[in-house]
C-alpha cells in the first residue's frame, strides 16, 4: 500500500507543478495532497507540523494568486474599476477557458483594460493598468511554481530518507 501512496503522491507532485501554469488546476494544493499521501504511508512518520505549515502556505499562495493581479493593476495606476475588471477577467478565465492556457493571461488583461475604459480612463492609463494586471499574474504564477517545486523537493527528500522502509519487496 505504501508504494501506491508514493506513486499517487508523485503523480500529484507533477500535476501540482503543471497546475502552477494551468488555470484549472490549483498547483500548490495538489502538490500538498501529494505530500499528505507520503506522510500517510506506514514508513514515513507523521509530522503534523510540516503538513500544517505546508498546507497554510498552499492556501495562502492560492488566495494570493487571485489578489496579486488586482494589486498589480492598482500599482500601475489602475482604479477600482480596473481591479474589479482584473478579478472578473480571472473568473472568466477559470470558468470559461475559451482560449486555453493563454486565457488566464489574456482575460485579466482584457478585464483591467475594459474596467479602466468604462471608468473613463484614457487608453494610455488603461493599457498601463492592464499591463499591471499581467505583471501581477506572472508574479502569482512564479510564486505557485516555486511552492510546487519546493514541495516536490520535500517529497523527494522524504522518499529518499525512508526508501528502505518504503520499498520493501518482501
Amino acid at each position: 500500500m505504501d508504494i501506491v501512496l508514493v506513486v499517487l503522491g508523485l503523480i500529484l507532485m507533477f500535476v501540482g507543478i503543471l497546475g502552477s501554469f494551468l488555470p484549472v488546476l490549483p498547483g500548490p494544493p495538489v502538490s500538498w495532497i501529494g505530500l499528505l499521501l507520503l506522510y500517510l504511508t506506514k514508513a514515513v512518520p507523521d509530522d503534523w507540523w510540516v503538513l500544517g505549515i505546508t498546507l497554510a502556505i498552499a492556501v495562502i499562495i492560492t488566495v494570493m494568486d487571485y489578489i496579486i493581479p488586482a494589486m498589480g493593476t492598482k500599482k500601475f495606476g489602475g482604479s477600482k474599476a480596473g481591479m474589479w475588471g482584473t478579478i472578473i477577467g480571472l473568473l472568466v478565465a477559470i470558468f470559461f477557458p475559451i482560449l486555453g492556457v493563454f486565457g488566464i493571461v489574456i482575460w485579466p488583461f482584457v478585464g483591467a483594460l475594459v474596467g479602466e475604459l468604462i471608468n473613463k480612463a484614457d487608453q494610455k492609463t488603461a493599457l498601463k493598468a492592464a499591463f499591471g494586471s499581467f505583471v501581477g499574474f506572472m508574479t502569482g504564477t512564479f510564486l505557485k511554481f516555486v511552492v510546487a517545486v519546493v514541495y516536490f523537493g520535500l517529497f523527494i527528500v522524504k522518499v529518499w530518507e525512508y526508501r528502505v522502509a518504503l520499498f520493501t519487496f518482501s
